[in-house]
């Protein structure tokens, strides 16, 4: 080949575009009235929404809390707090969760018949009294030529399956209809379902391609079994990203019902780690009840969005979409001061208050290892969140450097990298300090002839000023100097 002319090579820059993490993306497990979703999505399958449209177009959804789990926290998160994206997987399974409801007489008003919205639409059967040669015959009646049917809300907002009359139908003027369908029962779903589809939080980042960092689990997460679950899970996510798992004491009649029984409950049930956030009781919000884990989700989501996607702030002191602290029966729950300084403060759970004038807010700094583990990292909700934040900004980014030649210039490319961007932080206040450096002796040669490489990551997030406190004593130089000038 002739090697005359001019010529240009180009050669990757050194220093690389850190691939932060995204923060406040939470997985979500429960059971939603898929089979009402005008585009449903698949059972134990990751489900990317980001507004509540498309949750709704996906999920369906319901009032109906206690049935339907996810829809509490589709309504919070995308309709009280206005937070995107969220991942559901929806364990109700069409093919196995259902039952046959017997035919029954429902009437008819303005033509239209409301059965439940439990009721699976492909599987009706209706007949009706019509007139077949001037005499009424009981007709079986047939979809889209005879009646429609589609889900919407009643005149008491309850979400129903509607069967509407059409005008070419030999019914049309039906005042009753026999049906008889195929009904989802959601209360069918187990704690193995549930935690079966809290392990498919591990596959979101190949279904939907985003790495959820929170996990959340309404109406289930107080079962010890879904908790520690939730925390192993939250731990390696993917086997490789770090989250935190938001779960709730029971507030039922076998739950904690005074705050008393706080702290003998969180020991008895073992959530002490650190990847738990646990919070107590519920919140309420006009005739709305919310777990406090799904509220606090949507002001965790806030929080980071006001601080462009770093997690270095804590949800506590922020003010909850509420009006009144609850249990699970509607009893309301009202904590003085020195008893919220105890449940938040001593006992390491997320709590409510309504303080003097400023509103509703969520409190408490600590995640669930407190007071049994008092290690900075660990115990703060944002400093444990800013570890995991810079973990997995740092999986992301040097993820395509992994099976390259391990050189100098590889090494200083990844080091400089880092310290540029944690550098950024610092700069920012997101970080007091933070530095990546490569140790001698955590490198041995024994280490680097197997191709592996340990860079050390220095860091330093703010903690949350728990305690102002002032000291006020008497100057008597003032009164002198004002009594004898």
């Amino acid at each position: 080949m002739a090697t005359l002319g001019v010529r240009v090579h180009e050669q990757a820059t050194s220093v690389s575009t850190p691939n932060e993490a995204k923060v406040s993306i939470p997985f979500v497990v429960g059971t939603a009235p898929v089979h009402s979703a005008s585009k449903p999505a698949k059972s134990n399958t990751p489900v990317l929404a980001t507004s509540w449209d498309e949750a709704v177009e996906k999920l369906g959804f319901s009032y109906d809390w206690k049935k339907y789990t996810l829809c509490e926290f589709m309504y919070s998160h995308f309709q009280l707090f206005g937070s995107q994206p969220a991942i559901f997987c929806n364990i109700l399974d069409l093919s196995t969760m259902t039952e046959t409801v017997e035919a029954k007489e429902f009437t008819v008003v303005s033509r239209q018949a409301t059965l439940p919205i439990d009721t699976i639409a492909d599987t009706l059967k209706i007949t009706a009294q019509v007139l077949v040669d001037g005499a009424e015959q009981e007709t079986l009646l047939e979809q889209d030529t005879d009646y429609s049917v589609f889900y919407d809300r009643d005149d008491t907002d309850t979400y129903v399956c509607i069967v509407e009359l059409l005008p070419d139908s030999a019914a049309y003027d039906a005042v009753s209809l026999r049906v008889s369908y195929t009904a989802v029962m959601p209360d069918t779903a187990t704690m193995a379902d549930v935690v079966d589809g809290v392990a498919q939080v591990d596959a979101a980042m190949t279904v939907v391609g985003i790495v959820p960092d929170l996990i959340c689990v309404p109406g289930w997460s107080h079962v010890t079994t879904v908790a520690a679950v939730m925390a192993t899970k939250a731990a390696a996510i993917s086997g490789l990203f770090k989250g935190k798992a938001i779960i709730d004491c029971d507030s039922g009649k076998n739950g904690v019902r005074e705050y008393s029984e706080l702290s003998a409950y969180k020991n008895k049930n073992n959530f002490v780690d650190e990847n738990q956030i646990l919070c107590w009781p519920m919140v309420r919000l006009g005739d709305y009840v919310f777990h406090l884990s799904t509220q606090l989700a949507g002001l965790m989501a806030k929080v980071d969005t006001d601080n462009r996607g770093i997690p270095y702030e804590s949800p506590s002191n922020k003010n909850l979409k509420m009006d009144a602290c609850c249990l699970e029966d509607g009893t309301e729950v009202n904590l003085t001061w020195p008893q919220v300084e105890m449940v938040a403060g001593d006992w390491g759970v997320v709590t409510a208050i309504n303080f003097m004038d400023s509103g509703w807010k969520a409190k408490g700094n600590y995640t669930a290892c407190f007071p049994g583990n008092t290690d900075v990292k660990d115990q703060f909700i944002p400093v444990s969140r800013m570890f995991d934040y810079i973990g997995n900004t740092l999986i992301r980014t040097f993820w395509p450097k992994q099976d390259k030649p391990l050189t100098r210039t590889l090494r200083d490319s990844i080091i400089q990298t880092c310290n540029f961007w944690l550098g950024g932080l610092c700069s920012s206040g997101y970080l007091y300090g933070a530095r990546c450096e490569l140790l001698a002796e955590e490198n041995p040669l024994t280490s680097l002839l197997a191709g592996h490489i340990t860079l050390h990551v220095y860091n330093a997030p703010p903690v949350p000023a728990q305690l102002i406190e002032f000291i006020l004593e008497y100057d008597v130089s003032y009164m002198e100097t004002a009594l004898t000038a």
